[in-house]
């Protein structure tokens, strides 16, 4: 293979069983000082509400923390949920961010809630006429590249300040099929959520490229694939501590989010055929193994995406060991 493979890290803080969102979010920023020192391109941030294993709600608050202790890497969100927020104040928290870090900040957008729809009605506070998430885009946009929006009568004007003309990079991320097309139309990056929506994934990215047209944003397609990766020196040792991340999908499935759990010896103790079948249908694209295993795999997954760019998404209970696999996916990028 002669395509070099670039590789970025999705990180949610997550919060492990025991543990403290003011622990997780201090291995946050140890995770991006040393992924930036293995080579990483970009460092992510999820956002999540009201989930008691997630520690980055406050993603804008988070990226500029993480952007301080990093000097190269891009820092972004992955995704910005534009739906709880008015895109004026997107646009003024993402050009503050990049006023303070110029060149490093990317804005991933998405359109799911992130969180029950119970806590998206408190985030929204939401009221009848409300614009949708397109016009949300196209007034975001306005605020970052042009020179604001304007009344529909033009009796008052609106601007980001800072933000105005900052051209912060804009991503949308997307699981299933509109945000793909709608990335491909506007000419703007695209990001798929192949940690946890494996089935659609060559679809979206087949519209995505199919609908692009050459924009203001991008001359050709761009597409980041999120996976789930769980790397160790031993195989066996990664399939053990891939038994988290198993759990923390089955536990979604019953509606039970929980803390990161420590990994177990024997998941056939804690699912049924069913529940074994709905988690792995989600997770059919994760990469697992040791050095070896991990390179053909990526190598692999590269092969039949053409991604551009592959962005691990690695949830593993021991801090130490997340890295370690963070450290071994950066050599199987370049070996």
């Amino acid at each position: 293979m002669t395509k070099k493979i670039e590789l970025s890290v999705l990180d949610p803080s997550p919060i492990v069983e025991g543990g403290s969102a003011e622990l997780s979010l201090q291995n946050t920023l140890d995770l991006a000082k040393k992924t930036e020192q293995w080579g990483y391109k970009r460092f992510w941030l999820a956002e999540h509400h009201n989930w008691a294993g997630m520690a980055s709600s406050a993603s804008p608050i988070v990226i500029g923390r993480v952007a301080s202790v990093t000097e190269k890497m891009r820092i972004g969100s992955g995704a910005m949920l534009l739906s709880h927020y008015s895109p004026l104040s997107v646009a003024e928290q993402f050009g503050t961010l990049e006023t303070f870090f110029p060149g490093r900040i990317d804005l991933g957008l998405g359109r799911a809630p992130g969180t029950d729809q119970y806590t998206a009605n408190v985030l929204r506070q939401r009221v009848a006429g409300e614009p949708e998430f397109d016009a949300r885009l196209e007034e975001l946009i306005a605020y970052l590249y042009g020179t604001g929006t304007a009344t529909k009568n033009g009796s008052f004007s609106f601007h980001a300040i800072p933000g105005e003309k900052t051209n912060v990079p804009i991503w949308l991320l997307g699981s299933g099929f509109y945000s793909a097309q709608l990335a491909g139309i506007l000419g703007l990056q695209f990001s798929f959520a192949g940690h946890f929506a494996p089935g659609n994934m060559m679809e979206a990215i087949k519209l995505y490229r199919d609908y692009f047209r050459p924009s203001q944003f991008l001359e050709e397609p761009y597409v980041l694939l999120a996976v789930q990766v769980v790397a160790a020196d031993e195989k066996q040792e990664a399939q053990r501590l891939a038994t988290s991340m198993y759990q923390k999908f089955l536990l979604l499935t019953r509606g039970q989010p929980s803390p990161f759990l420590p990994p177990v010896d024997n998941m056939d103790e804690l699912w049924n055929d069913n529940e074994r079948r709905a988690v792995e249908e989600q997770l059919f694209t994760s990469i697992i193994g040791d050095p070896a295993g991990v390179k053909q795999q990526l190598h692999e997954l590269i092969e039949k995406t053409d991604a551009d760019e592959i962005m691990a998404h690695t949830e593993i209970f021991d801090h130490k060991a997340r890295l370690r696999s963070y450290e071994i996916l950066a050599q199987a990028a370049v070996n």
